[in-house]
């Protein structure tokens, strides 16, 4: 526990999305001195699916309770397509996934942080940092400096405070993906199913549907409908280093591609709407290997912790800010092994998750005819159907999920064995 016995700050914690607000309130609450910076106002927009899988409630059962002051959006209907057409639905007994509106939900979130005692303070860009024997300062655009013992830095996929500490110079093409999207109101653009989260693999942007050098691969991306409340998210990503040498479109060209067909099909009624389009950067190659040093952690897209194949990010958002707010609020005294309990905690509750998300992205995009595979045979692999969606809603941790599919599927399993035995070489 920290001793409020002065007024200096304990924390500071850069970024007010779902990160950085679970951070700070998690520390605050633990009688921290937290102060919050953010180059932003809010409510802010942020380009986003807005997608949370609704095992989000019982990791942070506060939620619960105050949702309903937001636009919020229950799903347990999804259309899985795959890159030749092949399609199937597949269906929980109860809501698997939560869609929100990130304007609203970061605004929320940084609400409850205020609530719990947090310092915010608004526009504060921050552009330089420094570690020293016993604090980090941080130097924001307008000249503004500031400094705490304990820096966690939660401001997104490219991190000023991660790039200026030297703990990740920047992310491979390889490792990101382009996401371009829009979320419009349902007035002007609407899916025709708002109880179904649509979302194809392998998304080809032209044809035919092989890729230009003529092999099965698969493009590496993804399309999806996010329906919300009163608007309806509709995008279309791919991996950065695929999207360069593979599509041949701008951005918005995909984007208005993806909705004609979609609206060719019945499927969306309506038109895109340019100034609602935005694109942005996913992390989706896995964590930093190191997301933490000394004084100094990375949490949410700061430190990679992301989906690979889903491509979700603010549930692994929220826990890593918890648990980084935790791993400090374990030391106040002392950063001694702070960053090293980080690792260790973010390791034991989504390492594997996160690591064998990128091991499946990788094997499907491979050869489009697995995605192929997964689609048609969901409605027979019942228990695995299952089991996946025990773990979307909650029931059932991953680890436990893991291991009675492997058990199921021991070719998948003997695959992971590879690729883990390759990556290690």
């Amino acid at each position: 526990m920290f001793a409020l016995s002065s007024s200096k700050i304990d924390v500071l914690v850069v970024g007010g999305g779902p990160a950085g607000a679970t951070a700070a309130r998690f520390l605050a609450l633990n009688g921290a001195r937290v102060r919050l910076l953010d180059r932003s106002v809010f409510p802010r927009n942020k380009p986003c699916g807005g997608g949370i899988s609704a095992r989000v409630l019982k990791r942070f059962p506060y939620l619960v309770s105050c949702l309903d002051r937001i636009s919020t959006h229950y799903l347990s209907r999804l259309h899985l397509e795959g890159p030749d057409g092949d399609s199937t639905i597949v269906e929980s007994d109860e809501p698997a996934a939560l869609m929100i509106r990130r304007v609203e939900f970061d605004a929320l979130l940084l609400s409850l942080a205020v609530d719990a005692g947090v310092d915010v303070i608004s526009g504060a860009d921050v552009v330089q940092a420094a570690a020293h024997d016993n604090r980090v300062s941080l130097l924001a655009r307008d000249g503004r400096t500031y400094s705490a013992p304990v820096v966690i830095a939660a401001d997104g996929v490219h991190s000023v405070v991660a790039r200026r500490l030297g703990l990740n110079p920047g992310w491979p093409a390889a490792s990101v993906a382009l996401d371009m999207m829009e979320e419009t109101p349902r007035a002007q653009l609407r899916d025709v199913d708002p109880s179904t989260l649509w979302v194809a693999y392998g998304f080809n942007p032209g044809a035919p549907s092989a890729l230009r050098d003529g092999t099965t691969r698969a493009h590496e991306g993804y399309a999806y409908i996010f329906p919300k409340r009163d608007h309806v998210n509709i995008g279309v990503g791919y991996v950065l280093s695929h999207y360069r040498a593979a599509v041949d479109r701008a951005p918005y060209e995909l984007q208005q591609e993806l909705v004609g067909r979609l609206r060719r099909r019945g499927i969306v009624e309506g038109s895109s709407v340019r100034q609602n389009f935005t694109p942005f950067i996913i992390p989706v190659g896995g964590p930093l290997r190191r997301p933490g040093r000394g004084r100094v952690l990375l949490a949410g897209d700061a430190g990679g912790f992301v989906n690979g194949v889903t491509a979700e990010g603010i549930y692994y958002a929220m826990v890593t800010g918890e648990l980084a707010g935790r791993a400090v609020a374990e030391r106040p005294a002392a950063t001694s092994g702070m960053a090293e309990a980080y690792m260790r905690a973010c390791d034991h509750e989504i390492g594997a998750e996160l690591r064998d998300s990128v091991l499946i992205q990788r094997y499907l995009f491979a050869d489009r005819r697995r995605i192929s595979r997964i689609v048609a045979g969901a409605p027979q692999e019942r228990v695995v159907t299952r089991l996946i969606l025990d773990l979307a809603t909650g029931r059932r941790p991953y680890k436990k999920v893991r291991r009675r599919i492997l058990v199921r599927m021991p070719a998948v399993a003997a695959r992971f064995v590879w690729e883990r035995w390759r990556q290690r070489r």
